[in-house]
């Protein structure tokens, strides 16, 4: 506690955020080309990784945050593998202010998550006989680029009509 002129003032309350629980809703890893798949190759596999979060209010402080990586691996034409998670959290977040509520929970409890998620997958995808360590994520411009996108919608009407 703070004093100003002589009497108490208070601190505003910092924000926490509790991760309550972490679990894996769906996976899946396919790697349907084996053992053709892996053979030596010379060429890089092409590896194309698509991330999404969603987030479902549980109660007034409570959220189940989703975090969604799909991607698979092609080379030379032929699939080499491909995999899919969906690995969600549910955090309790307090001392939040409410305009900052949507992206406190949609960029810092999948930020909580992420490390998790990709251990998963590179420990699958080693297992089906590759190597892959995904790269940190923004969640920030991720959330900026969902946030656009949601803006983008385009007017009913022409803004100037002739």
């Amino acid at each position: 506690m703070s004093t100003t002129n002589g009497g108490p003032q208070a601190q505003p309350a910092m924000p926490q955020v509790m991760v309550l629980a972490q679990y894996v809703k769906d996976f899946s890893f396919e790697n349907p080309n084996a053992p053709r798949s892996l053979a030596p190759s010379t060429q890089q596999p092409a590896i194309n990784v698509q991330v999404n979060v969603d987030v479902a209010p549980l109660a007034e402080t409570d959220f189940e945050v989703t975090l969604r990586l799909e991607g698979k691996a092609e080379s030379q034409g032929l699939l080499l593998y491909s995999f899919e998670l969906v690995f969600s959290g549910i955090f309790r977040v307090m001392n939040v202010p409410a305009d900052s509520l949507q992206p406190f929970v949609m960029i810092e409890c999948p930020r909580l998550l992420f490390p998790f998620a990709r251990e998963i997958v590179a420990t699958s995808v080693r297992n089906g006989g590759f190597q892959l360590l995904l790269n940190p994520i923004d969640f920030v411009a991720l959330y900026r680029q969902r946030l656009a996108a949601t803006q983008a919608t385009p007017p009913s009407q022409p803004l100037n009509p002739s």
